[in-house]
């Protein structure tokens, strides 16, 4: 029988997609402003959202790695995968040059290379390196489950070195660094996370340990960006870590992201109607990111919403709030679409393949 899906994890997805959303809003909009020129409360505020919600990409990979390395591998899921990007990638131009929004002419033949092979050419960073992570699951999966528990623990702790702690310690900008931008970092998350599901961390299985441990890592990050920004007037070295414990790989960002992922773990959402809506809505966040991050409207929804009207306002967190549940109600309903499509298509290829047997029978 197929399992279902746990509703407290499912919820962490959501959340996790609409913080996204969130950091997307704050940065391509244009509403974080370095503290080396603006120390105004607003752009505190602002900066501090943002802290809070720049776990969100380690937690949804976090998901994922959590639960591959127990489930079988499913070469279909790859194939699903791609088509689901490939599907986003290429309809919205399509789309867009329809209705005029895009000039007809505007697209070159590089752009449209962009479009028809988005994996290859990193049309979505986040959709490449997770793909490339699914390929490696299975490898990953059967090795960790041959390891001691010791054993992977090194291989964490050495991995976490290399692409964490001495970018998160040294004012150093390391030339294998990718800020966590890539499956490299996305593999040794997968670790992580399968050493959460095998042997867990005890003294984060209370959810209040858990929660602490997201709120202090990210106090610490808003803390440490902004000291340094005001510490930078005097020492230029400083400036480094203005900027890098807002990276996926920095260590503050990696421990908080493992404190919000417990405390989800740890919740027990009673069945009913919100359970099964929370089952329901979770499948489409993916393509809630696909929809409004495609090359050709990442920028643009932004203009559409009128972001630049709240900058510099406190009018911005009401309107972010707004426009992050309308890109996200947006998204879900474009998915939904694109799945019932799918699935139509699929029933009358059977039906028409098996009439064809049955002809020629």
């Amino acid at each position: 029988m197929k399992s279902e899906r746990q509703a407290n994890f499912e919820l962490l997805r959501i959340v996790a997609m609409l913080m996204i959303i969130v950091l997307h809003y704050l940065n391509k909009g244009e509403l974080l402003t370095a503290y080396t020129t603006d120390r105004t409360v607003i752009n505190y505020a602002a900066h501090l959202i943002e802290a809070f919600c720049i776990v969100a990409v380690n937690c949804y990979v976090l998901l994922s790695g959590y639960f591959l390395v127990e489930s079988a591998w499913r070469p279909g899921r790859v194939v699903s995968l791609a088509g689901q990007i490939l599907f986003y990638s290429v309809l919205i131009p399509v789309v867009l040059l329809c209705v005029g929004v895009v000039p007809a002419g505007a697209l070159s033949v590089y752009d449209w290379l962009d479009y028809v092979i988005p994996v290859e050419t990193e049309h979505y960073w986040f959709a490449t390196a997770y793909l490339v992570m699914y390929l490696f699951a299975p490898f990953l999966a059967a090795g960790v489950k041959k390891m001691e528990k010791k054993a992977l623990q090194v291989v964490i702790v050495l991995l976490l070195c290399y692409f964490s702690v001495w970018k998160s310690i040294l004012p150093v900008t390391f030339a294998t660094d990718r800020y966590g931008y890539d499956y490299g970092w996305f593999l040794c998350l997968f670790l992580v996370a399968a050493y959460l599901r095998l042997y867990g961390i005890p003294i984060l299985e209370r959810k209040r340990n858990a929660l602490l441990l997201y709120g202090s890592m990210c106090v610490g990050v808003f803390l440490l960006t902004a000291l340094s920004g005001i510490l930078s007037d005097f020492a230029m070295p400083f400036l480094y870590y203005m900027d890098m414990p807002t990276t996926y790989n920095h260590l503050f960002c990696l421990l908080g992201a493992v404190g919000l992922f417990m405390v989800f773990r740890e919740i027990r959402i009673p069945e009913g109607r919100g359970a099964a809506l929370i089952r329901r809505a979770a499948p489409y966040t993916f393509g809630v990111y696909l929809l409004h991050e495609h090359l050709l409207v990442r920028y643009e929804w932004m203009r559409w919403l009128k972001v630049d009207a709240v900058r510099g306002s406190w009018r911005f967190v009401p309107h972010m709030l707004l426009c992050v549940l309308l890109v996200y109600a947006a998204g879900t309903t474009v998915d939904f679409a694109r799945q019932k499509l799918c699935n139509s298509s699929a029933k009358v290829f059977a039906f028409t393949a098996k009439a064809v047997r049955t002809h020629k029978g």
